[in-house]
């Protein structure tokens, strides 16, 4: 397919026609795909212009692209559809919103999944182009950044692939776009380590549920999967001595099984993660109905048990968190929680994660009212993927200040039985083609191992070494919680300078370097590829930089263009 155009010229500003209603949505978005842009103004033209919720303008834009229903519905011979799944190229996209067969004359784009009916079509008129896609893109952002997805599509990056087709829908075109991708400067992408304190100690449970299901999965549960080969012979003997020698545990003669802190600073050698630590001891909480008995939610520890380990925790530079109760759904509670906490860390710039992955409609202003800095709830019980459809950070609709942090790996979704009961290998191939979502798309993979999960009964600590090793030789920059939100909160501050690009200098400031995050990238795409890549680089290298016939650096907080 030929289009005509100027494909050098820079840069791109998409003028948006939305409803006000959508507007936060808008916004949203496009601290997601993080380009220049604005809400249309009838004075001024654009290269292109995008209009959602049935509104449309009349414009000399060389690319209009229509989202959604549109009141010159005649044109287009519009059919109505719902719970379509679209695809382009060999990608599907779950669309949970009302969606349109666009009929008519056009090139399509986009197909329905399963069904003869063209989701998207393009025109061209005098070197004009004209793009109607079959459903409303600001509709499904709100769905998957509120509701989210189903388990059923837990694998599908859908609002990343929403970002990659309006990248390659403006390419095709011959427009160029100028972005700042969330990617970190000198790294692939971002890999976040979290770990939820539930059971710190074995011996806080005698002759409970706890008690005996350590019991029962350490001795008849590990020669069960011996036998399903998920277990090694090495397990299965370490296990079996965890058993016999629990009284000894209780009677303080050897070390509690489950205590694993210090290893888990060996395993991550340097590495640094999140552990995120109950604040109540035996408080329950307010329950759910679906969440099952409220006894098993009570945690048999609190913060003040395992004040040295926090204390080694923080020495050795990992993040406290708070592993919340009644947070979600109360400010007041998820103040005292975070001030539990806070009194033991001395640290009141605080991330939560609700214990059980509690949520609410409400809980994201819950939270922020509370004072949290970030919450990182946003996951599945039962599986691994993208809730949210997203690799990045976001701001949840709701808050002002609040920064979500999807969680997109846990291990007892993996391994559990009832969920998806994973071996060791297939646990790492799905975790492996999500690194390649990562690596195609940028942005984080926040990844949960609990506590216990590098001990006896469990022992999934060599699954999550050879994580660790995949991460490390796929280039991501390994880190945790509040360092992932800070770096999101950087790129989200950063606005690209249009005069600046166009000159092929750089983009605005953005901040300063004393925060010791990884630098921001620009990039320039081109022809559906990235032409251009724009790095950090320190004042000092500012010489040899000229001399070797680099653009102009700007300053210190800037970027330069790579001539």
């Amino acid at each position: 397919m030929r289009h005509g155009g100027n494909a050098g010229k820079l840069p791109l500003v998409i003028g948006v026609v939305a409803k006000e209603a959508e507007h936060p949505v808008v916004r949203e978005f496009f601290e997601l795909f993080k380009t220049s842009w604005e809400f249309y103004d009838c004075n001024r033209e654009y290269d292109m212009v995008l209009c959602s919720g049935g509104l449309r303008v009349e414009n000399s834009a060389k690319l209009i692209l229509i989202y959604g229903e549109d009141p010159f519905a005649e044109r287009l011979e519009l059919s109505h559809r719902r719970m379509a799944l679209h695809s382009f190229g060999r990608e599907r996209i779950p669309i949970y919103g009302d969606c349109f067969a666009i009929k008519g004359n056009g090139n399509p784009v986009l197909t329905f999944d399963g069904i003869e009916e063209c989701g998207a079509r393009e025109c061209a008129t005098g070197g004009k182009w004209l793009v109607r896609l079959g459903y409303d893109l600001f509709s499904e952002v709100r769905h998957l950044l509120t509701e989210g997805q189903p388990a059923s599509e837990a694998r599908m990056p859908t609002l990343e692939l929403h970002i990659s087709l309006l990248r390659d829908m403006i390419l095709r075109c011959s427009i160029s776009v100028v972005e700042i991708p969330p990617v970190p400067a000198g790294y692939t992408f971002i890999a976040c380590l979290t770990h939820d304190v539930d059971h710190p100690a074995i011996r806080n449970h005698f002759f409970d549920h706890t008690m005996f299901g350590f019991l029962y999965r350490a001795t008849a549960g590990s020669i069960v999967d011996f036998f399903r080969g998920r277990k090694s012979l090495k397990q299965l003997i370490r296990n079996g001595w965890a058993a016999v020698s629990l009284p000894l545990v209780y009677l303080g003669w050897i070390k509690d099984h489950w205590n694993q802190f210090a290893r888990y600073l060996a395993i991550e050698n340097g590495a640094s993660s999140t552990f995120f630590v109950i604040p109540n001891k035996g408080d329950p909480g307010v329950g759910l109905s679906s969440a099952g008995p409220a006894t098993k939610r009570a945690a048999k520890y609190g913060p003040q048990d395992i004040a040295d380990e926090v204390r080694l925790l923080q020495e050795a530079g990992r993040e406290i968190g708070v592993h919340g109760i009644d947070a979600w759904n109360n400010p007041s509670a998820g103040r005292r929680e975070m001030g539990r906490i806070a009194s033991f860390t001395n640290n009141h710039e605080m991330g939560v994660r609700m214990h059980w992955l509690y949520w609410g409609g409400d809980s994201a202003l819950a939270l922020e009212q509370a004072g949290f800095s970030y919450d990182s709830t946003c996951g599945y019980n039962e599986t691994v993927g993208y809730r949210a459809g997203i690799l990045q950070a976001f701001k949840p609709l709701l808050a002002n200040r609040l920064m979500e942090l999807p969680m997109h790996i846990m291990d007892t979704a993996l391994f559990f039985n009832g969920y998806l009961d994973y071996s060791p290998k297939r646990a790492h191939e799905a975790v492996q083609e999500m690194v390649e979502h990562a690596v195609r798309f940028g942005g984080v993979l926040t990844f949960n191992w609990h506590d216990r999960s590098i001990a006896p009964e469990r022992l999934w600590d060599e699954t999550y070494v050879g994580f660790l090793n995949e991460l490390r030789s796929r280039g991501a920059w390994i880190t945790n919680a509040g360092q992932t939100v800070a770096w999101f909160r950087k790129r989200r501050r950063a606005k690209i300078d249009e005069s600046a690009v166009e000159k092929g200098e750089g983009i605005k400031e953005f901040g300063t370097s004393a925060d010791k995050l990884p630098g921001l990238r620009l990039q320039i795409h081109q022809n559906s590829r990235c032409s251009a890549d724009v790095t950090p680089i320190h004042a000092e290298k500012e010489a040899c930089a000229a001399s070797a016939g680099l653009s102009q650096l700007i300053s210190t907080d800037r970027f330069m263009l790579l001539a």
